[in-house]
Formats: C-alpha cells, structure tokens, sequence
C-alpha cells in the first residue's frame, strides 16, 4: 500500500494565519485533506514547519500518522517535500495540506496507472497529489536543493491521469478561497 506525505510548513502569508487550522466541516483544513487521503495510504507522513507547535495542538500522531519537523522551512516547500521523502518506504502521495477534498475516484485512478510517476489532470491542467513510485526514491533525495517538484516530475517518464475532480487544483490561500470553500461545503 502507498504512504503520503502531507505538506503543512508553510507560513500562510497570504492568509496572515495558520490555514491548516481554518474550520471546514467542523474540523480543521489539514484534517480534510488528511481524511480524504487515509483510506488510500498505510501511513500518512505531516511535515510541519512555522506553525509546527499549533499543528500538534490539533493533530495527533497515532499508528497512520507521523509528524515531523522540517527545520529548513523557511527554504520553501521543496526542504518539507524532502523532509518526507526521507520517511517513506513505499511507493508514495505527496499532497499539500491546503487540498482538503479530492474526490476517492482520483487516489484509485492515480494508484491504478502505469508509470513511477502519476498527476491528475482537470480539463487540462495539471493538479495534485503527485504520486511517485519508491524506486524513485533516492533519485528525488538527490535532486538540487533549489529545485522543485514539477522540476523532478518533468525529468521523468510521467504519466497525467485525467480525473473528473476539480479539487486537485483547488488550494486554500486566500481568505476568500476558505470562505468560498466553506461555503461549499456546510
């Protein structure tokens, strides 16, 4: 069964707060994004950074959930992604935790592709969570620090799933996108 990482160092800028713990259906945002990925992971993989200590206020480390701090997040979501991967024994999802709603159809087509390398895409544009195959794993540990994750995906031979789910292009940064989204979701 795959792992996840999930993505949750950031400083919220644009958002002037901790998005991971803006209430959406009762439940903090990063909770969201954790249950929408569980039942497809064996392990779940919260890397944290700025907002570590209010992170652990909310979440719980338990038998499928592992927090971790990336004391480099000030260098950018890339140093949290390696962070994970450095966790991971098995083939893997690496989602940000501002994604909180991809539909279950999306995670079965993602683990049902071909390639070490799977994403989503919504009427052609390319989404998350990126799936990466753990024989890539060292090669990704390997990538220049300054590099990012589209860099890494495009160098390999990748496979885009095409998905009825608009979700994987909708993160939360703004506080009209959690209004909206909220909204949506009562």
């Amino acid at each position: 069964m795959a792992e996840a990482i999930v993505l949750a160092g950031g400083f919220s800028s644009r958002m002037r707060e901790n998005k991971m713990h803006l209430i959406i259906k009762d439940k903090p945002l990063l909770l969201n994004t954790i249950d929408s990925i569980k039942p497809f992971v064996s392990k779940i993989i919260v890397v944290t950074g700025h907002y570590d200590q209010d992170i652990r206020s909310f979440l719980n480390e338990d038998a499928t959930i592992k927090i971790i701090f990336n004391e480099h997040y000030p260098d950018g979501m890339f140093s949290s992604v390696l962070k994970g991967v450095r966790e991971v024994k098995e083939d893997f999802f690496i989602l940000p935790g501002d994604i909180p709603f991809i539909k279950k159809e999306t995670f079965i087509a993602l683990l049902n592709g071909s390639k070490k390398v799977r994403y989503p895409t919504y009427k052609g544009k390319d989404g998350h969570p990126l799936f990466i195959s753990k024989d890539l794993k060292e090669s990704l540990l390997k990538e220049d620090k300054k590099s990012n994750l589209k860099i890494f995906r495009d160098k390999q031979d990748k496979e885009p799933i095409i998905v009825d789910d608009e979700n994987i292009l909708r993160d939360i940064d703004t506080l009209n996108e959690y209004l909206k989204i909220k909204e949506e979701r009562k």
